[in-house]
């Protein structure tokens, strides 16, 4: 059972789920999950602790993906057992979607018409939440979420994170939140891919971190379920996405301005 996807609603209070883009080391991940609970719990939000043991699709072969499963399933049995953190990680192969041990699952944007991968990760019975890929229109991802539903698993979670426009951008398509409510999950934006500038440098992606809150905001006043955020403590020095990442000094300020906007509008 998954206490945060319980809380989890578009009628309800805005949840968060958010952490570093891949794991680094223990230390670094630790102290960035232990640090945005606390800021969660003081808000009375529900959270979820984001991030991945392996980048599977970095822009270039040389790129860091991560230091393997092992590792980091460690520091995720330690946050849900030690201090009751669930933990959401995404999964690029069938085989993994039994092998990580967290509370909910997560299908990328690129993987998210792989029906073999989807109905797999729907049968351990978790919540998947699943990115609309860059190149779907938001009504395509019922197909997508059918597929969760289709063999038996009713905790599909929809997340909008931009589209492709031109060469190495990113527009979001605001009306895509209202049209995938209506499919009856819950749904979250991530507001820090969404302003992602894919391979924009080459061998690396860039980004623009000072829109990722006017989108949130944006988002936030439709009536959303939550905000997906990368969050880190020197987004400079992190080995994918530090250009579009939040600083974990500014996480605070950012959402009590969207607990703001998001209690107005429930």
């Amino acid at each position: 059972m998954s206490e945060f996807f319980d809380r989890l609603g578009n009628s309800n209070k805005l949840s968060i789920i958010a952490g570093p883009c891949v794991y680094e080391n223990r230390y670094t991940s630790r102290a960035i999950a232990l640090e945005l609970n606390e800021i969660c719990k003081k808000h009375d939000v529900n959270f979820c602790f984001k991030m991945s043991f392996d980048k599977a699709n970095r822009s270039s072969y040389d790129s860091y993906r991560g230091d393997g499963m092992l590792e980091t399933m460690k520091v995720f049995r330690e946050l849900e057992v030690d201090y009751g953190i669930e933990c959401i990680t995404d999964i690029h192969e069938k085989e993994q979607a039994t092998k990580v041990n967290t509370s909910l699952l997560q299908i990328p944007a690129f993987l998210c018409r792989q029906t073999d991968l989807i109905t797999t990760a729907a049968r351990t019975n978790k919540p998947v939440a699943i990115k609309k890929g860059q190149f779907l229109s938001p009504l395509e991802m019922k197909n997508v979420v059918d597929k969760v539903r289709k063999v038996g698993n009713n905790k599909p979670i929809v997340i909008e994170r931009g589209t492709t426009f031109g060469y190495n951008d990113l527009v979001v398509d605001m009306r895509s939140l209202e049209i995938m409510k209506n499919f009856d999950c819950p749904v979250i934006f991530d507001a820090t891919h969404s302003v992602q500038k894919p391979g924009a440098n080459g061998t690396s992606s860039n980004g623009q971190r000072q829109f990722a809150l006017p989108l949130a905001r944006a988002a936030t006043s439709i009536g959303i379920a939550g905000i997906f955020m990368e969050v880190h403590p020197e987004p400079w020095t992190s080995p994918s996405d530090g250009a579009n990442m939040i600083l974990l000094d500014d996480f605070e300020s950012i959402l009590v301005k969207l607990l703001q906007i998001d209690g107005v509008v429930k």
